[in-house]
């Protein structure tokens, strides 16, 4: 019997970190080997833990990159809401380590993401694009990491801009919606862990692709299922795609 991942949740009071520390007790093949929050000493958990999982604040990216970086650690980023350029510092650390960097852990929803590339493709350009979602109440960044990705995945197929072609939302008299433009609506209220919709809007036709979370235990997981998959392999930073094999 092989021994198991020894494991650093970072973020392990949070909702989902006490959602990774619960399942992880069901996989014989990791242990929760740290359990790191604000205030606990990060560099001494890493020392006895072989991987990281993120799910801390963005705030904080720097700070992980550069200890996990410096010992050689795996790393499972779980944060969402980075400027640009933190993601460059991801792809930088990338050549050293292996990262999962993913918008989301869901086996559901990177399986949304896969369905949404290829109903674009067989839909095409006649087909208006909108991106609904919805979280709880206390969610501080919008759109969400999720719905960022499914726009983006919508403007690489349709070759648009997700930074030019988003509109965020529709207030006052905005005028007709355009060809081109990609529907972005962040909705908030009570506690849902995360309803995402793509709709496809088209003359006398509509079709929508939902996916819907009911507990987070879905994103851990995924989450913990991409720390094993990570683990020794060559740097680089992957995604969810990639620990399914959907690429």
């Amino acid at each position: 019997m092989s021994t198991p991942l020894r494991l650093l949740i970072n973020g392990s009071r949070g909702r989902m970190g006490q959602a990774l520390i619960q399942c992880a007790t069901s996989i014989p093949d990791l242990t929760v080997s740290a359990e790191i929050d604000a205030g606990d000493d990060f560099a001494a958990g890493l020392q006895r833990s072989e991987a990281v999982i993120d799910f801390s604040h963005h705030a904080t990216m720097e700070g992980v990159l550069a200890a996990c970086v410096e010992a050689k650690r795996t790393l499972v980023i779980g944060t969402t809401g980075h400027s640009d350029s933190q993601i460059e510092a991801i792809h930088k650390a990338g050549k050293n380590i292996p990262i999962v960097f993913a918008p989301n852990y869901s086996v559901g929803v990177n399986t949304l993401f896969w369905l949404t590339r290829k109903a674009t493709e067989i839909l095409g350009p006649s087909f208006d694009l909108e991106v609904v979602e919805m979280h709880h109440r206390m969610k501080k960044d919008s759109p969400s990491g999720t719905a960022k990705r499914l726009a983006e995945i919508l403007a690489e197929t349709r070759e648009l801009s997700y930074q030019n072609d988003t509109r965020h939302g529709r207030f006052g008299i905005v005028g007709e919606r355009t060809q081109d433009e990609i529907g972005m609506h962040a909705v908030r209220g009570g506690d849902v862990v995360g309803d995402h919709t793509v709709i496809y809007a088209a003359m006398g036709e509509r079709v929508e692709l939902t996916h819907k979370a009911s507990s987070r235990d879905t994103f851990a997981l995924g989450a913990l299922r991409a720390s094993l998959w990570a683990h020794g392999r060559t740097p680089g930073v992957y995604d969810m795609q990639d620990v399914l094999g959907l690429h």
